[in-house]
C-alpha cells in the first residue's frame, strides 16, 4: 500500500489506485570507470564480437565539471569503492580490474565526447557514465559502436528503454515514470490541487514533467501552467511571470544547477517557498547549490531522488575514500554498477563489452541471492546461478537493460537550505507502465 499525508487524502485516492508502489518509511583523469547496460539476449547478441584481453578495464564518464558536478564525487566513490573491493577479492578473471576516471562535463561542451575518445583508446571494455541523460544521448553511439558496454548509474530519461544501443546500454537508476509517478502522488497527497511546472527544456526535464502531469491529473489535480525553459538562458523572470500569473498551491522545479537561478526568481516575485509548496528532482536536489542563500529560503521543500537509502557502514566506506564528500546521491547505483559489470564478465569468462552484456540480466536476477562482489563470485565460481543484490536496490534487469523493480526517496529541506540525507520515506514500485 502507499502511505500518504493526510492533507488531499481525497485527491491522493486516485493516485494511489494508480501507483503500484509500496511504501517504506525511513528516514581530469584519474582511476576508476564503467559502462554497460542490460538489454534482451537477442540485442546483446547483435553487439560487435569481440574477445577481451583478460583484464578487465572500467572508464568512467562521470560530472567532474559542469551543471551536475555536485554529483561527480558520491558516483566516483561508489566506483572506487567497488573496484577497491573487486580486487580485495582477487580481481576479475584473476586478474585486477584497471579503472580510468574522466569528466563527462554537461551539454554545453564537448568533454564527454573527448572523453570517450580517450578511454576507447585505452581499450576499456566498460563505462560507467553519464550522469545526464542528454550526455548520455550524445555519446551512446559512440560507446556502444565500438562494442563497449554503457552503463549509466542516474540516466532516467525515459528515452533510454527504446534507444538504439546494440544491447550494449544498461543502467541502475530506474525510468523517470517511477519518479515522476512517486512525485505526482506526493504532490496531491499534499493537498495541492492546482501545480505549476517549471522544467528544463530536454529529455530529463520534458519526460519528468510529462509523468508528473498525468499522475497528478489522475488524482484529481489540475496543472496550472507549465513553462518548459531553456536552461541556458541568462534569467527566468518571465518564465516565472507565467507560473505567478496562474496563482497555483504547489510549484515543481524540475532542472539542474540553474534551479538555483529560477529559485531567487521565485522568491523576488512573491512565490517563496513558504507561501507556495515547491517540489524538486534529482537533478536539482543538492547539499552545495543553495547554501549561501538566506538562511530558510528552501524550509520544508520536498523531492525525490531515485535509489533506496544508503546504509551507514557502506556511506562509512565512501568517506573514508573522500572525507569531504557530504552528499551520497547516486553512490550506490555507481558501486552497483561496477560490481555487475565486474560480475558479468566473471559469468562470461570473458571481459569484452559484448560477453558483459549477455551476462547482466543473468547475473541479476534468478539465482541464488548474493549482496558483495566477493560472495557473488565465489557461487559463480562453484557453477552456481547468481542473483545480485545491489546496495542501491534489487537491480533485476529487464530486457530492455532497466532495473524491473526500483525505489524512490522523498527527501525535505532544513532551515540550513540544505536535505537531509536521510529521508522522509521510501516508495518501491514496477518502473513499467
Amino acid at each position: 500500500m502507499i502511505r500518504i499525508a493526510p492533507a488531499g487524502r481525497l485527491l491522493a485516492v486516485a493516485a494511489a489506485a494508480s501507483l503500484a508502489l509500496t511504501a517504506c518509511g525511513g528516514g581530469g583523469d584519474g582511476t576508476s570507470a564503467q559502462q554497460s547496460e542490460p538489454a534482451s539476449s537477442s540485442a546483446a547478441s547483435s553487439a560487435p564480437a569481440a574477445k577481451g584481453d583478460g583484464t578487465l578495464t572500467l572508464g568512467t564518464v562521470l560530472p567532474q565539471t559542469g551543471s551536475l558536478a555536485f554529483l561527480g564525487p558520491p558516483e566516483f566513490a561508489g566506483v572506487d569503492q567497488a573496484v577497491k573491493e573487486i580486487n580485495d577479492a582477487g580481481g576479475v578473471l584473476g586478474e585486477p580490474v584497471k579503472a580510468v576516471h574522466t569528466d563527462s562535463g554537461d551539454t554545453t561542451t564537448n568533454i564527454a565526447s573527448q572523453s570517450v575518445d580517450k578511454l576507447l583508446a585505452q581499450k576499456v571494455d566498460a563505462i560507467v557514465g553519464a550522469a545526464s541523460s542528454s550526455v548520455s544521448e550524445s555519446i551512446i553511439d559512440k560507446v556502444t559502436g565500438a562494442g563497449v558496454v554503457q552503463f549509466s548509474p542516474a540516466n532516467t530519461s525515459d528515452k533510454f528503454t527504446t534507444i538504439k544501443d546494440q544491447g550494449l546500454y544498461f543502467r541502475t537508476a530506474p525510468p523517470d515514470k517511477l519518479q515522476g509517478r512517486v512525485l505526482g502522488d506526493l504532490i496531491a497527497a499534499d493537498g495541492n490541487d492546482t501545480i505549476g511546472i517549471l522544467a528544463m527544456q530536454d529529455s530529463y526535464g520534458s519526460g519528468l514533467a510529462d509523468q508528473v502531469t498525468k499522475t497528478a491529473e489522475e488524482a484529481g489535480a489540475s496543472i496550472a501552467e507549465r513553462v518548459d525553459y531553456d536552461p541556458k538562458a541568462p534569467e527566468f523572470s518571465a518564465d516565472v511571470a507565467r507560473i505567478k500569473a496562474k496563482n497555483p498551491k504547489a510549484v515543481v522545479l524540475i532542472g539542474f544547477e540553474e534551479g538555483a537561478k529560477v529559485i531567487a526568481e521565485l522568491v523576488k516575485q512573491g512565490l517563496s517557498a513558504d507561501k507556495v509548496k515547491w517540489y524538486m528532482v534529482d537533478g536539482n536536489m543538492s547539499n552545495t547549490n543553495y547554501v549561501k542563500m538566506p538562511k530558510g529560503t528552501l524550509t520544508g521543500v520536498k523531492g525525490t531522488i531515485p535509489g533506496a537509502e544508503a546504509p551507514d557502514d557502506f556511506r562509512k566506506k565512501l568517506k573514508k575514500l573522500n572525507p569531504e564528500l557530504d552528499d551520497f546521491t547516486y553512490s550506490a547505483e555507481s558501486y552497483d554498477a561496477a560490481n555487475l559489470i565486474a560480475l558479468a564478465a566473471e559469468a562470461a569468462k570473458d571481459d569484452s563489452g559484448a560477453s558483459i552484456a549477455s551476462k547482466l540480466a543473468e547475473v541479476s536476477k534468478g539465482g541464488e541471492k548474493c549482496k558483495t562482489f566477493k560472495e557473488c563470485a565465489a557461487l559463480l565460481k562453484e557453477g552456481e546461478d547468481i542473483d545480485y543484490e545491489g546496495i542501491s536496490g534489487p537491480v533485476e534487469f529487464d530486457d530492455a537493460g532497466d532495473p524491473a523493480v526500483a525505489t524512490i526517496g522523498i527527501y525535505q529541506y532544513g532551515d540550513n537550505n540544505t536535505y537531509d540525507t536521510k529521508a522522509l520515506e521510501y516508495r518501491t514500485g514496477n518502473t513499467e507502465g
